[in-house]
């Protein structure tokens, strides 16, 4: 069975955007940006919610020639992946491999979990919640970057009080603190 895992850039307050929507603070350097690509490469499947899934669309277009080699591999391991968002306003899906989902179902996720040969990323803080909150997520990966942005939307949306174990922990030459951790849902 494949593991549901959230990754998540956040501030180290934890924020994955400040109160304006901004989240520039969280671009990785190439050092970070190598590590994320390592750690995506075997997932198989993205679920996303609308603002996240347009906000990673822009990896189908964007145009590589002269980005950096950890950003044309970044934009390979994306395309390759299939891609499930949930909304109820996107009429469709401009991107290949992608489908989209009216509403978030705990169960079809579960099947899908159970069916996959690889693993499945959920993106987007609200959506994760939802999975969380349905005991379906298994990992979360977090990277925390030393800025402190005092407000806006938190890298854990409305999902309960969690018990984590870590797993692993890494950190880079820019502050940037990598975090792993197994989820067991509280209660």
């Amino acid at each position: 069975m494949a593991r549901l895992i959230y990754s998540a850039i956040a501030s180290l307050d934890g924020y994955i955007a400040d109160e304006d929507g901004n989240f520039d603070w969280a671009a990785p350097d190439e050092e970070v940006h190598a590590f994320v690509n390592d750690l995506e490469r075997p997932v198989g499947t993205y679920l996303y919610g609308r603002r996240m899934y347009e906000t990673m669309a822009v990896w189908e277009t964007m145009a590589l020639d002269d980005e950096p080699p950890v950003m044309r591999d970044f934009a390979e391991i994306w395309r390759a992946a299939d891609k499930v968002v949930y909304s109820r306003t996107l009429a469709g899906a401009p991107t290949a491999r992608t489908r989209i989902e009216r509403d978030f179902d705990a169960g079809a996720v579960r099947e899908m979990k159970a069916r996959a040969t690889a693993d499945i990323g959920v993106g987007g803080a609200e959506l994760a919640a939802q999975a969380i909150r349905a005991g379906l997520v298994d990992e979360l990966q977090l990277f925390l970057v030393p800025v402190v942005v005092g407000g806006g939307t938190s890298a854990f949306g409305s999902a309960p009080g969690l018990r984590l174990d870590l797993l692993n922990e890494r950190r880079f030459g820019n502050g940037t603190v990598y975090l792993r951790y197994d989820i067991t849902p509280a209660g």
